[in-house]
């Protein structure tokens, strides 16, 4: 049953105590909800809003954006729990690997880093495109070639090598940078609310939740997954249209898992995690509820810009130079996404490599920054060149159902950890075990079943990959494993 075999939570906090794989412990609960709020707020807060508004819920979008929440809130919960019991890089990877043992730690692992690597890629590109659009609004045009949807992606680029050179630097230098990227996207944010506020006509708000209609449906490799196993056919607006604009919307909240992935940079992490994951998630409900409450209140919900929602609702009201504003906010937001999904990639990474799934060579930790560097060469390289290279939309997809899948094995994993460790010390206890764990499971998996079929396809491929990696190399060199083979007895001639 070696594919079963775990790693215990004793040895995995041995582990991050060895010299050559110590990181610096420097993080305290504000450096979290920053971390937790900049990876969150991105680009959604600016077009997704509008989009599930005009196409599936309505001013009722304010509805799904809390039950987004509340089947956030319970993944948050199951992530707070282990964080807090095992405080070690590596996030839902090293969770499963002391619950669900190696080979799904293994795919946990996998899919974290399809997650981080193309969620840091697709954001690059956006934060490319919102450059290319703030600098033609103040006079200045990048060449089509060299910019957004060009041969090559340059300021994409660029942005990922220059992260990558800061989080080589330091982690608290990084957080720095963050803490100062996240204030000003907050205060365009906050910005942008109370500029509303004064556009906002209470005849919008009706009907608040519009009458239930059929959308059109498509079919073959584009179709959700759940539509072509059982034929459901989807509609929009009335009550489902909540819960579909929810499911939408989900995804706007995706990255509060990065936070667990600082753990062994955190200063009192089984204290400080719980606070970072949970209250970066309370702040970003309340910004997304604020922003749905101003946007569909200012310009009625059928005639909002799916693409561009809050700049088009001010270029309604004659307010064009806050398109302007809008886009600075996010050239800044979408330079803490990068960042801190590149902290996250690498960190899982030296996660793996340390327990030898992956050459333990990759995880050096620089002598004097005492930051994996090695690896963070290689996930910048990577990422620099999906972003530089890669059509535009290609791959948003799989970020979801890389972060979906491990969000139900860690849901599963804290009900499993709690049977068969309940000697533990845990900090942040989940309620009403296994109600909610189970419940977290389930919501996740329906998320995921709604994604189209042609992304769990190329998700089949990503996890048939990373089995023959496993299979030929980790399996064989796994520490865990070698750790728990039976001594052998020197045979003696004669």
């Amino acid at each position: 049953m070696s594919l079963l075999r775990t790693k215990t939570i004793e040895q995995s906090l041995a582990d991050a105590d060895e010299p050559e794989y110590q990181l610096k412990r420097s993080l305290g609960p504000l450096d979290l909800i920053v971390f937790g709020v900049g990876v969150v707020i991105g680009a959604g807060i600016f077009t997704l809003t509008g989009r599930a508004a005009h196409e599936t819920a309505g001013p009722a979008i304010v509805l799904s954006f809390v039950v987004a929440a509340v089947c956030c809130a319970l993944a948050a919960m199951c992530y707070a729990e282990f964080a807090s019991t095992v405080p070690v890089s590596g996030s839902a990877y090293t969770f499963s690997y002391a619950s669900l043992g190696e080979l799904l730690a293994w795919i946990v692992g996998w899919d974290l880093l399809l997650e981080m690597f193309l969620g840091a890629s697709v954001v690059a590109q956006g934060w490319s495109a919102y450059l290319g659009t703030f600098l033609s609004q103040v006079g200045f045009d990048i060449p089509e070639s060299i910019g957004y949807g060009g041969v090559v992606d340059v300021p994409a680029v660029v942005l990922v090598l220059v992260l990558g050179g800061l989080i080589t630097i330091g982690i608290k230098e990084s957080m720095r940078v963050n803490l100062v990227l996240v204030g000003i996207k907050l205060f365009i944010v906050l910005f942008v609310i109370f500029a509303g506020i004064q556009f906002v006509s209470a005849a919008n708000y009706e009907p608040f939740v519009p009458p239930s209609q059929p959308t059109e449906t498509t079919s073959g490799l584009t179709q959700p997954l759940l539509q072509a196993m059982l034929g459901i056919e989807p509609a929009a607006f009335g009550v489902g249209g909540i819960f579909a604009g929810a499911a939408l919307v989900f995804f706007a909240y995706i990255g509060f898992d990065v936070v667990a992935t600082t753990a062994e940079e955190t200063r009192n992490p089984k204290r400080d995690l719980p606070i970072g994951i949970i209250g970066s998630l309370l702040i970003c409900t309340v910004l997304y509820c604020a922003v749905a409450l101003v946007v569909t209140g200012m310009v009625p919900f059928d005639e909002l810009s799916p693409e561009a929602a809050l700049a088009n609702a001010f270029e309604v009201h004659g307010q064009d130079w806050m398109a302007t504003v809008i886009s600075a906010g996010a050239v800044a937001g979408l330079t803490t996404v990068v960042l801190t999904l590149m902290i996250g990639a690498s960190r899982v990474m030296f996660a793996m490599s340390r327990d030898h799934l992956l050459p333990p060579g990759l995880a050096k930790v620089h002598p004097t920054f005492r930051t994996p560097w090695v690896i963070t060469a290689i996930v910048t390289a990577v990422c620099a060149v999906v972003a530089g290279l890669t059509p535009v939309g290609v791959l948003e997809e799989m970020v979801n159902i890389g972060t979906l899948s491990a969000f139900v094995l860690v849901s599963i994993g804290v009900i499993v950890l709690r049977r068969t460790r309940p000697d533990l010390p845990r900090a942040f206890r989940v309620p009403w075990v296994p109600v909610l764990p189970i419940a977290s499971a389930a919501i996740c998996l329906y998320l995921a079943l709604n994604l189209p079929v042609e992304t769990w396809l190329r998700f089949v491929a990503w996890l048939a990959i990373g089995f023959v990696i496993y299979f030929t190399y980790s399996r064989g060199h796994s520490r865990v494993g070698k750790a728990q083979e039976p001594a052998r007895t020197p045979v003696r001639p004669g």
